[in-house]
């Protein structure tokens, strides 16, 4: 048989995928591996622009079908407002399950404790693990990236967790080929990481060509901000700032979206996504690096949370 190679007219040379298109195919390729080996997958969706982009690309994966997968967020109570509501309008505008898991309910239960830092970001893992229990997930899509902190860089695609959520780098598989293995214990579930390929740059390049909406708060603004260990913080009811911390107005942006005790916006003019990338692709630094606290913890805090079941 003999086989033809496809062409493209505009160069007249072999076709082939760009960049991006090659990291959309791979990501929905991950989408449809997971819907063939599971029961019960569950997209992790914050309203974060990770999330947001995960629930595009599943969203391509099974149209016109609707996403076979509901939808859970881990609420610290401390989310910023702007992407909580992004968030409910886009499940009510895609007809999407979605189930949230409350810090606060955990709390007011006597089953979590406040830290004396006021942040909560650490608190997610046990409403996390134990909404993945009770649902009986087997399957849980997170929009972890390589390029964003060295824990995660070690992931593979398809991360298998214990009967007790725990990672155990040395149960990591081997993923050649884009050959994925799904098969876990009762119990033990896969966290899959359909974006993990990606960059910072990648994610917003691509949030431009497809015309992605985002909260407002990735895009600069003015806010009230305050200063704790070098980053610039919101001030809010979650206990910021403290006496002797002064609030300011700055033209801000945020890079990552989590818990606002936790989460730092950057000093930043770029309204636009042209301006956003132009900034991304002259800094240095990775989001969490330069924008969250909760990374800075110790030396290996990611990964500490990762081993009790965060991701």
């Amino acid at each position: 048989m003999t086989t033809v190679a496809t062409v493209s007219e505009d160069t007249g040379y072999p076709y082939a995928l760009s960049h991006l298109d090659s990291l959309e195919s791979e990501a929905v390729h991950i989408f449809r591996e997971v819907a063939g080996e599971f029961e019960r997958p569950v997209i992790l969706f914050s309203g974060g622009k990770d999330s947001i982009l995960m629930l595009h690309l599943a969203l391509k994966a099974f149209a016109p079908a609707p996403v076979p997968f509901a939808l859970l967020h881990v609420d610290t109570g401390h989310n910023f407002p702007e992407v909580l509501e992004y968030r409910d309008r886009t499940v009510a505008e895609h007809g999407l399950r979605l189930h949230v898991a409350s810090v606060q309910e955990y709390i007011d239960a006597g089953k979590l404790r406040e830290r004396p830092d006021g942040t909560r970001n650490p608190l997610q893992t046990v409403p996390l693990t134990e909404a993945i229990q009770q649902h009986r997930f087997d399957a849980v899509f997170g929009g972890g990236r390589r390029d964003e902190e060295k824990a995660r860089a070690k992931e593979r695609v398809f991360s298998l967790r214990d009967e007790f959520s725990q990672w155990d780098p040395r149960r990591q598989r081997p993923e050649l080929w884009q050959l994925y293995n799904g098969r876990h214990a009762p119990g033990e579930h896969v966290r899959v990481f359909p974006i993990s390929n990606w960059t910072e740059l990648d994610v917003w390049q691509y949030i431009q060509r497809e015309r992605i909406e985002l909260p407002a708060i990735y895009f600069a603004h003015e806010r009230e901000v305050f200063n704790r260990s070098g980053m610039w913080l919101t001030a809010g009811d979650w206990g910021g700032p403290k006496e002797h911390e002064s609030t300011e107005t700055r033209q801000v942006r945020y890079r990552t979206v989590g818990d606002m005790s936790c989460t730092g916006a950057v000093d930043s003019d770029a309204t636009t996504l042209d301006a956003v990338i132009t900034e991304i692709a002259a800094s240095r630094l990775t989001e969490r690096g330069a924008t969250r606290a909760d990374d800075k913890m110790s030396e290996a805090a990611m990964e500490d949370r990762k081993r009790e079941g965060y991701f």
